[in-house]
Order: structure tokens, then sequence, then C-alpha cells
């Protein structure tokens, strides 16, 4: 690769990287007034959470509970052998960024009978799933539902959503650590050392 290519390259990422942000930071301009507080409010309700997505919004929702498990809340990965039955007082929250995921429906279903709330992290409101739960996040960002014919981000399929994801969630995570009163010294304290 001669000097110039490299620097070409370069250059190049730096401008889809502004572009990349720039994306995101849309996302957050058209998150409703009311979308933050609703989250940390159920969240700060629950007995339990228990938290699930697929794919790459799997791990953006696995990336969400380990900063609730940070705040000492009580919050699982379903799936992970040790996760505890949900009941009331309990809280589901599931990602669903196209409207519907099979395996997502059928865990509102279990949770809804078993007396839990339902929440539901999506791009689509109207969809199947956040129909069938108490609680929409809405995320207002492209998602594999929405890129059929390139879409309009330059990120690839879901990626601007599950990027928004992962910014939002952090952020309710520095928000639900000012409501309980605690400090980035204390979540640290939680981390686990068996890495």
């Amino acid at each position: 690769m001669h000097a110039s290519e490299g620097g070409q390259a370069g250059h190049r990422m730096q401008v889809m990287a502004q572009q990349a942000l720039s994306e995101i930071d849309s996302v957050f301009k058209h998150l409703g007034a009311d979308t933050a507080d609703r989250m940390c409010k159920e969240i700060l309700t629950a007995r339990r959470v228990a938290c699930y997505g697929v794919g790459r919004e799997g791990l953006m929702m696995k990336a969400l509970c380990m900063r609730l498990m940070h705040l000492g809340l009580d919050a699982h990965v379903v799936g992970d052998m040790t996760t505890p039955p949900l009941g009331k007082g309990d809280l589901l929250i599931a990602s669903a960024g196209p409207g519907i995921f099979s395996t997502v429906m059928a865990l509102l279903t279990v949770a809804r009978e078993a007396g839990a709330r339902t929440m539901i992290v999506t791009a689509q409101p109207s969809g199947p799933a956040p129909a069938m739960a108490d609680v929409v996040i809405e995320l207002p960002a492209q998602t594999m539902a929405t890129d059929e014919g390139g879409g309009t981000s330059l990120l690839p399929m879901g990626s601007l959503y599950e990027a928004a994801q992962l910014v939002f969630f952090d952020l309710i995570s520095i928000l639900l650590r000012d409501k309980t009163g605690q400090s980035a010294d204390q979540m640290r304290a939680r981390h686990t050392n068996l890495e």
C-alpha cells in the first residue's frame, strides 16, 4: 500500500466517523422528552430486572444488564443458567428493534403470565412486540426492518439502532446512578475481578 492510499483511507475514515456520529446524534434529537424518565422509573421500581435481545441487540442488552449490576440492582440476562424466575414486581426489558422477534414475543407472554411488567426497546413502536408491552421505549433509528434498498444510514443494517442503544443505556445508567445517590467509584467496586 502506498502512503497516499493510507492517507486517503484515514481521511475517509474520519469523514465516515463524523457522519456516523451525526446519525447517532439525530436519534437522540428525536428521542421523546419523557423516554429516559419512564425507563428509569420502571427500573427503579422493579424488584428484579431481566434483560433480553437477539444478535447484536442482545449484546447491547447484556451491556445494559451489566450496568444495572454495577448499580447494585438485581439484574440478569435471560438465558443465563443463574437467571431466577420473574414474577409480580419484576421487569422484563427486551429489545425488538424491528418491532418483532419470535423469541421476544414468547418471553413477553411468559413474563406477563407470571405477573411481571414488560418493557420493549424498539425503533418500531407500532410493531407486535411493543403492542404487548407495558412500556415502550422508542429509539428512532434504522434497523434491519428499514435498511432494505440500502437504507439511509451509513452504518450497515441495524448498526445505527445498536450504536444508539449502547450510548442510551450508558446514559440511563448515569441517570440511575444519580437518582440512587451513588458514585462512579461505587459502581466500579461492583465490577467483576474474574477477568
